[in-house]
């Protein structure tokens, strides 16, 4: 995922908007306009940090004049105490910034962490770590970029770029051939150019799928190890699989063993504990 300043500019405006209005009153009582600052972003806690390219628009979108010393980078492991950049400036700009900073990268380097641990103990070059639509409603793109930086692929971003057909589609169509030439027609009649997935409950399913063809993927939804391994003998890679559903830190070599092509999991944003950064101010007397 490429992302620019522009792909977040409506974020930090909202970002900026719900917490100013375009007054910080409680430092504008307590500090001169004109004092000149200086601050330290310090980790509290072990892991791989995430979102300091985000930071500097943050502050750059704030106060173009903070001047910003980055000491680590995007997807650099840190240790508690380490410090991660360093600013300086306008101690009022600086103190506007500091909880939308705070809170953008606590929660992008809490998830680049979770996705590290995922991906370091698949440790499997074939198979790929998905991320899901399972994001804070407005912050789809900072999480999923989060992924990214932590070693996750992005699977779809949303209803738009993909068709899934999952299991409430196949039962209003009645059944999972209805649901994939439906899908299949509404692809030509649109003449869109993205990829057709279809996740399947059992066995079953996977049979008629492969006997029905022009689909990109198939998701094994809630499957076994056994009826994984089961399923892949069926599909003989015929089509991309990816394995989905209540796949935790404990299970997931498992599935990546078994030879799928991707596994989804939730988890990696929407279970989710901060991850501990400190932004610590100093002023020049």
């Amino acid at each position: 995922m490429k992302i620019s300043r522009d792909n977040v500019l409506d974020i930090l405006k909202i970002a900026f908007n719900e917490d100013l209005k375009g007054k910080d009153h409680s430092s504008i009582a307590c500090i001169d306009k004109d004092k000149i600052g200086h601050a330290k972003l310090i980790s509290k806690e072990n892991g791989m940090i995430a979102g300091l390219q985000l930071a500097e628009w943050i502050f750059e979108y704030n106060d173009s004049k903070l001047k910003l010393l980055k000491l680590k980078k995007d997807g650099d492991y840190v240790k508690k105490g380490d410090t991660i950049l360093e600013v300086s400036g306008n101690l009022l700009s600086i103190l506007r910034s500091e909880r939308i900073v705070l809170n953008f990268m606590q929660r992008m380097s809490a998830i680049a962490t979770k996705t590290s641990s995922f991906v370091k103990i698949i440790n499997n070059k074939k198979t790929k770590l998905l991320d899901t639509r399972k994001t804070t409603p407005g912050n789809r793109i900072i999480e999923k970029w989060a992924v990214n930086i932590g070693g996750g692929v992005n699977h779809r971003f949303g209803l738009y770029d993909m068709i899934l057909i999952k299991d409430n589609h196949i039962d209003f169509c009645g059944g999972v051939k209805n649901a994939i030439n439906k899908c299949k027609n509404y692809i030509d009649q649109k003449k869109l150019d993205i990829k057709l997935v279809i996740e399947a409950r059992n066995l079953s399913e996977v049979k008629q799928i492969i006997n029905l063809g022009g689909i990109n993927r198939i998701i094994l939804d809630n499957f076994t190890i056994g009826k994984t391994k089961k399923a892949l003998i069926l599909i003989n890679k015929k089509f991309e699989v990816e394995s989905s559903g209540n796949i935790n830190i404990k299970n997931i070599t498992n599935y990546a063993d078994c030879g799928v092509d991707y596994i989804s999991v939730g988890a990696l944003t929407h279970s989710i504990n901060n991850f501990d950064l400190s932004l610590i101010s100093s002023y020049k007397i």
